[in-house]
C-alpha cells in the first residue's frame, strides 16, 4: 500500500484593500466591434442592387465617401445602424444614470450591487474641473471656481465617501444583505458597464453630451458625461473615419 501525498497547503487569500480611494477619470475600452464604412455603403446600396450590394465589402469605401456625406447631410439614418461596438466603462454611478436615458439602439449591463460587495472607489474632480454654475437655468456657463472651493469639494467629498463606506461595511459585517446595506452608498461610487451601440445611435449621444465647435446645435452636457463621449468617440473615429468626417461636416446631427 502506498501512501497518497499530502495536497499541498493553499495560500491564503489576500485581504482586499477597502481603503477608499478617489479618481478624477473615466476609462473607456473597446472590447468587440464590427464597424466600418462599407457597412454603411452595402446597407444603402441594397435599396437599388439588391444582393450585388455585398460587392461593396470587397470594395474599398473611400470611392464612395461622397454617398456616405450624402446620407449624412439629407438624414438618411437606417443604413449608419448595419454596425456594432461593444465599450467598457469605468465610470461614476451618476454618469451611468445619465447614461442609460439614451435607450434606442443602446444595450446595457451593468454590475450589480446586489450580487457583489462594491469596492470604494470614488468620484473627486480634479482642478481642471469647473465648479461654479453662473446664470439662469438654461443659459449658463460654468466658472472655475476658487482654490478654496476646490479645496472644499475635495475635502467635502472625502469625508462623505469614507463615512458612507464605513457604513457599509458596517452592515454587511452584520449579516446585512448586500442589496439593503448598498443604499448608503453615493452616486460617486464608480461602477462599470457594458455599453453596446451602433454609429447611429453613438452619433445621436455625441450630439448631446459632447460640445464641439463644428456642433450646429449647441449642447451642454455635464463635464463626466461628455470626457466618456470624447473617449468613445475617438474609439469610433478609427473605425469608421468617412463616416464620422461626414457627422462632423453636417454639423454632428445624428441623421
Amino acid at each position: 500500500m502506498t501512501d497518497t501525498p499530502a495536497a499541498a497547503p493553499q495560500e491564503p487569500e489576500a485581504p482586499q484593500d477597502l481603503r477608499p480611494s478617489f479618481r478624477s477619470d473615466v476609462t473607456v475600452e473597446l472590447v468587440k466591434h464590427s464597424a466600418a464604412d462599407s457597412d454603411v455603403l452595402w446597407a444603402a446600396r441594397v435599396s437599388t442592387a439588391g444582393e450585388q450590394s455585398l460587392d461593396e465589402l470587397r470594395k474599398d469605401p473611400e470611392r464612395s465617401k461622397g454617398l456616405i456625406n450624402y446620407l449624412m447631410r439629407d438624414r438618411h439614418g437606417s443604413p449608419f445602424e448595419h454596425n456594432s461596438m461593444t465599450f467598457f466603462i469605468s465610470a461614476p454611478i451618476f454618469v451611468f444614470r445619465e447614461f442609460m436615458r439614451h435607450r434606442v439602439g443602446w444595450s446595457y449591463n451593468e454590475e450589480s450591487g446586489r450580487y457583489r460587495e462594491l469596492q470604494p472607489v470614488f468620484y473627486v474632480p480634479d482642478a481642471s474641473r469647473k465648479l461654479v454654475q453662473e446664470g439662469r437655468p438654461g443659459k449658463y456657463v460654468f466658472a472655475p471656481g476658487t482654490e478654496e472651493q476646490h479645496k472644499l469639494v475635495s475635502r467635502s467629498m472625502e469625508d462623505a465617501y469614507v463615512r458612507a463606506y464605513e457604513a457599509y461595511q458596517e452592515m454587511l459585517a452584520a449579516g446585512v444583505a448586500r442589496e439593503v446595506a448598498r443604499s448608503v452608498l453615493p452616486v460617486g461610487l464608480y461602477s462599470s458597464m457594458y455599453a453596446t451601440c451602433n454609429a447611429r445611435s453613438l452619433m445621436h449621444f455625441l450630439g448631446l453630451r459632447t460640445q464641439h465647435e463644428l456642433a450646429k446645435v449647441p449642447s451642454f452636457p455635464q463635464r463626466e458625461i461628455e470626457m466618456v463621449g470624447e473617449r468613445m468617440e475617438a474609439e469610433w473615429a478609427g473605425l469608421m473615419p468617412l463616416t464620422y468626417a461626414a457627422f462632423n461636416k453636417n454639423g454632428r446631427v445624428a441623421p
